[in-house]
């Protein structure tokens, strides 16, 4: 008996040792198969992008868009950073938003959302194609001339640590202004201009009026209509009007062109 429990010891390692070395085989093999695989990924031409598809952009052209993402062509499609490509795409003051979308083997969908023009910001006396968060989008020229859109004025204001700029105060005020107005549409198309360069009092001019309408800081579109609503019997007492405050609900203060003072008139 002793000289058989050796013999017993020897089988049961030479068995684990060749379970180890089979598992072993298998492992390497896997890995050997998928190292085959991953290079042939990687290196196949036929997943290299060669195709870019772009939807969406209207006022963005095709090929402005495709020379910001230029550098995505011959990239694998399983290693491409879309993200870095996207950021670039975003880069352009036309895209809102944008999507990038593999089509396996080797297209790339760019689908764009494109920023509206909503009025022309007036910056330095030159006009700027601005959407409703004030955001510069192009500066103003005769491929543009289509667009029927109000002036604003007042974008900028006077930064403590530098030089002027649009800031967040503004550009809130812009985009609670032509959202409100949008809501009537026909009242939107007699404005020519805002001027925001008072927060705390947005001012407008209609077109074929010189009066300058007071508005405060809500009830744009409201007010405005209000204002339509009186303008002819406003003309009959007062024909050339300075300024109209509409600011005090059922008051409306006048004030004729040449009054003296600060007084204004009262309807």
């Amino acid at each position: 008996r002793t000289q058989l429990r050796p013999i017993k010891r020897r089988r049961v390692f030479t068995t684990r040792w060749r379970r180890v070395l089979k598992v072993s085989a298998s492992f390497v093999f896997v890995l050997f198969v998928g190292y085959g695989i991953v290079a042939f990924v990687l290196q196949t031409p036929v997943l290299s992008i060669d195709r870019l598809i772009v939807h969406g952009n209207v006022h963005l052209s095709t090929e402005e868009a495709l020379s910001l993402v230029d550098g995505l062509r011959g990239e694998n499609i399983f290693l491409a950073d879309l993200k870095q490509w996207r950021n670039a795409l975003l880069a352009s003051p036309w895209v809102k938003d944008v999507t990038l979308r593999t089509v396996i083997p080797s297209t790339i969908e760019i689908t764009i959302s494109e920023r509206t023009p909503m009025a022309l910001g007036r910056i330095d006396g030159h006009l700027f194609l601005i959407d409703d968060e004030a955001r510069l989008i192009a500066e103003y020229g005769a491929e543009y001339a289509h667009f029927d859109l109000p002036v604003i004025d007042g974008l900028l204001h006077q930064t403590s640590n530098g030089p002027e700029a649009i800031d967040d105060q503004r550009s809130q005020l812009t985009m609670r202004v032509m959202n409100d107005l949008e809501t009537q549409p026909r009242i939107v198309s007699r404005i020519s201009q805002i001027d925001l360069s008072n927060p705390s009092n947005v001012v407008v001019i209609l077109d074929d009026d010189e009066a300058l309408i007071h508005l405060g800081v809500y009830q744009f579109a409201d007010r405005l209509q209000s204002y339509l609503q009186m303008f002819t019997a406003l003309r009959e007492k007062v024909p050339h009007i300075d300024y109209v405050d509409l600011r005090f609900g059922d008051r409306v203060y006048v004030r004729p062109v040449g009054l003296e003072g600060d007084s204004v008139g009262q309807q």
